[in-house]
């Protein structure tokens, strides 16, 4: 998963493959406002260490946080999903 510090995969990118338990420590920002899910399902978790409103992720590209269903751009944690 690749996520972009600006709406459209504009700005600084990191590319993510195991859980993040805090978006910020990682990434040096708290807003993640485009996405682009390679492979696999995930959620993002509005506050650190997995707490708050969930966003479920599938395959696919997310060109702006509303794309999720997020109400703003602030992700504070994430994890791939490895049970259905």
């Amino acid at each position: 998963m690749r996520i972009y510090e600006r709406p459209d995969f504009g700005g600084q990118m990191m590319e993510f493959m195991d859980d993040c338990p805090s978006v910020y420590d990682r990434f040096r920002y708290r807003d993640i406002h485009s996405c682009h899910v390679m492979d696999g399902y995930w959620i993002f978790y509005e506050h650190p260490n997995y707490r708050g409103r969930q966003y479920f992720m599938r395959p696919g590209e997310y060109r702006r946080y509303s794309d999720w269903g997020g109400y703003r751009s602030t992700i504070g944690s994430f994890r791939r999903m490895r049970d259905f």
